[in-house]
């Protein structure tokens, strides 16, 4: 987490008009930290990549920092946690994407990186019939122990809240406005119960406007977290299609559970799947097989086996149990979690794809044959 200092610039830069999400870590990147940026010279700024004469004078003008204070004042009584783009504790799903949020808050302790992420995404205007799919399908779903995200809108998102809640699963709501509110209003008794069993998670601060553009920018942080996203029901046009897009340009799984020709709340649906844009899903068992989980009760028994094959080494088969244990997990986490030279780890990758033990996903993302 950052130091109080450090989180007074990182919130300073994410407010600065004109500074994005890929060049605010482009900043970063060429001052060797969020600390640097705000004592260069224009001279200096003009030098980054992106960076022109106006966003120069922005960020050397931007000397007042007395608000981003009161924010971190008030983000500490309210055990509010950010969580910044170069912190290990930052969702990998994200740090893979460029235009993912530099700075997250944070309300709920719940590890950002342990587990499966799913998300379950819809209309507002939920029939029955999708809201009951969802239920179900979280309940089918349960023993494989998935975080479930959405964004605590009506609709599906809240059915796909309210089920994990009740089925024990973990979940957290991406929300599209800062933590000193709840919306929509009927919603903040389940968002409380989400913090107790996940958490709520937003890239604004209570000094961002509420604005409804907010909305559509947080479905890139509920889709780029994620493994693989779930259109239960979704209009011709919506919010739902828009985190399906988004998910299938970071090379992440989509899929649309169908509906009848002609209904207004499935034409989203269909129309991905028409497209080709996501694969059909009618229930838990057809998401598992695709996406080759294994429920606790069989996790085990590969590993035991894999132990007797005498072909692996210990480097590799120390590779193979992490690997195992994660179901899928990004090379950089990988090598970390080794703790091998850079020579041994990519010795041990490359024997491991040699053999067919393990392949290699979109995104650098490794996952056991």
């Amino acid at each position: 987490m950052l130091s109080n200092e450090k989180l007074k610039y990182a919130i300073a830069l994410s407010r600065i008009a004109g500074v994005g999400d890929v060049i605010a870590k482009t900043l970063v990147s060429y001052c060797s930290g969020v600390e640097n940026i705000f004592s260069k010279k224009k001279s200096q700024l003009l030098k980054v990549p992106g960076i022109g004469p106006i966003l120069a004078d922005a960020i050397v003008n931007y000397t007042d920092f007395s608000n981003e204070e009161k924010e971190i004042a008030f983000l500490r009584k309210h055990k509010i946690q950010t969580v910044f783009f170069t912190d290990a504790n930052y969702p990998l799903g994200l740090k893979q994407v460029s235009d993912s949020p530099i700075l997250l808050f944070q309300k709920g302790e719940l590890n950002l990186n342990e587990g499966r992420f799913i998300s379950l995404v819809g209309t507002r205007n939920a029939t029955d019939y999708g809201k009951e799919w969802t239920s179900k399908f979280i309940e089918e779903i349960a023993a494989y122990h998935p975080t479930i995200v959405s964004g605590l809108a009506f609709g599906i998102d809240i059915a796909a809240h309210r089920a994990a809640l009740k089925y024990g699963l973990k979940t957290i709501a991406v929300l599209g406005h800062p933590l000193n509110t709840i919306y929509p209003g009927q919603h903040r008794s389940t968002a409380e119960k989400i913090i107790e069993q996940g958490c709520l998670l937003t890239e604004f601060s209570t000094l961002d406007e509420f604005r409804k553009e907010n909305f559509p920018e947080r479905n890139r942080i509920v889709a780029g977290m994620c493994e693989a996203t779930i259109v239960v029901e979704s209009a011709a046009k919506g919010g739902a299609l828009i985190t399906a897009e988004i998910a299938s340009s970071y090379n992440k799984d989509v899929f649309a559970v169908p509906g009848r020709i002609g209904d207004q709340y499935s034409a989203g649906c269909n129309y991905l799947i028409k497209q080709n844009k996501a694969a059909l899903i009618e229930n838990a068992e057809e998401f598992v097989q695709v996406m080759n989980w294994q429920s606790d009760e069989k996790k085990n028994a590969p590993i035991k086996q894999r132990q007797l094959f005498p072909e692996l080494d210990a480097n590799e088969q120390l590779a193979v149990d992490m690997i195992q244990q994660r179901e899928t997990i990004h090379v950089d986490e990988l090598m970390l979690q080794l703790k091998l030279s850079s020579s041994q780890f990519a010795a041990a990758v490359l024997g491991l794809e040699l053999k067919g033990v393990i392949k290699v996903m979109p995104g650098k993302m490794y996952k056991l044959n």
